[in-house]
């Protein structure tokens, strides 16, 4: 008897499935046919983040990178390294024993 029921059940889902596949195919046919009328411009339109508080579009740069050399950028790294309390690698003593 269960066996019918899970049949039946199947039976109905793949029905709704196929139904389903075929609106949506008809659907999609007579849009394809019909002219889009779309609301765009022909003028793009700006990203939001690149306009100032009147709308105007900003045309400077907004990020300025510099590139450094290695050395330099080593030496950044060394200095805030040793400014928070950390001492380089070569000028530490290991700890002695008192014995």
């Amino acid at each position: 008897m269960l066996h019918l029921l899970y049949v039946l059940a199947f039976t109905v889902l793949a029905v709704l499935a196929v139904s389903n596949m075929i609106r949506n195919m008809v659907r999609l046919g007579t849009e394809v046919r019909q002219p889009v009328q779309s609301a765009k411009s022909d003028r793009p339109v700006p990203h939001p983040e690149m306009l100032n508080d009147s709308g105007d579009v900003i045309n400077e740069p907004l990020l300025v990178m510099r590139s450094i050399s290695i050395k330099d950028a080593r030496d950044q790294l060394n200095a805030l390294y040793e400014s928070s309390g950390g001492s380089a690698s070569g000028s530490e003593e290991p700890p002695t024993e008192d014995v």
